[in-house]
Parts: structure tokens; C-alpha cells; sequence
């Protein structure tokens, strides 16, 4: 058998236990990505293992905030647990939203672990075409 080891791994599996699982008060970060699709901007945060119910999403002003907290799996009394790398705890990300992004019509949607924000563009921020009026519309100031 072919054992393939990681050396990083083992560090993050380490800092992950002196510092403990993620609190309310002192959450642990969780990775997403985001970019712009469209006349939308996608963020998609990775949340495996976490029920929906236990997602809490809150934007005031333009800080959007996603917590979220997986929570340890009831066990019988006859299992001992062998191994326990998937980190337990409160998660937490805050990102600071443009002025350009519509806030009042964020959709969320989870599937497979992942959350996905769906934030659109602002009308105020697309662009847009300026007619120019032409017409006889001009008036000579004389004086």
C-alpha cells in the first residue's frame, strides 16, 4: 500500500488543536471563492458537513457576514474514535460589499455543502447609453 504524506497536514492538524474549535466569540475562517458572473456577483463558501439550518447570514449596510457551525455527530457508546480531522466548531467570513451590488436581492442557495450568495449589480452601477437631445431647442443670450 502507497502512502502518500503530506507534511503541511500534519501542521495544520497541530495548530488546529492548541487552538481549539471555532467559538461565537472567536470563529475559525472558511475558504470561498467569489467573482462576477454576468449582472451578478457569486460568492461560494465551503461548508461541508454543516446542516442549513445552522447557516446564518446577516448584511447591514455593506458588510455581508456568513456563520456557520458544524457540530459534532452523535456517536454510540461503543465507538471509539480512531481519527478526527474535520474540524468541529463555529466558522465565520465578513466581507465589505461595493456600493455597486444590490443587498436587498441576495439570493442563497446550498447545496453539496456549499453556499452559494448570488448578489446582483446594481441598475445605478451598469452601464448605460446617454442620448444627446437635438432640437431647436437653443436660445441665443443676447447682451
Amino acid at each position: 500500500m502507497l502512502m502518500r504524506t503530506d507534511p503541511f497536514r500534519e501542521l495544520d492538524r497541530v495548530a488546529q488543536q492548541l487552538m481549539g474549535p471555532g467559538t461565537w466569540s472567536r470563529p475559525s475562517a472558511m475558504p470561498m471563492d467569489a467573482y462576477r458572473e454576468g449582472d451578478e456577483y457569486v460568492v461560494a463558501f465551503d461548508l461541508p458537513g454543516v446542516t442549513a439550518d445552522a447557516i446564518d447570514i446577516d448584511v447591514e449596510r455593506n458588510m455581508l457576514t456568513v456563520k456557520a457551525e458544524r457540530r459534532p455527530v452523535a456517536k454510540a457508546d461503543d465507538v471509539h474514535m480512531e481519527l478526527s480531522e474535520r474540524p468541529l466548531g463555529v466558522f465565520s467570513r465578513q466581507i465589505v460589499l461595493a456600493d455597486t451590488l444590490d443587498t436587498e436581492h441576495i439570493q442563497a442557495d446550498y447545496d453539496a455543502g456549499v453556499l452559494t450568495l448570488r448578489i446582483p449589480i446594481a441598475e445605478r452601477a451598469k452601464p448605460r447609453k446617454i442620448t444627446i437631445g437635438v432640437g431647436s431647442g437653443r436660445k441665443q443670450i443676447s447682451g
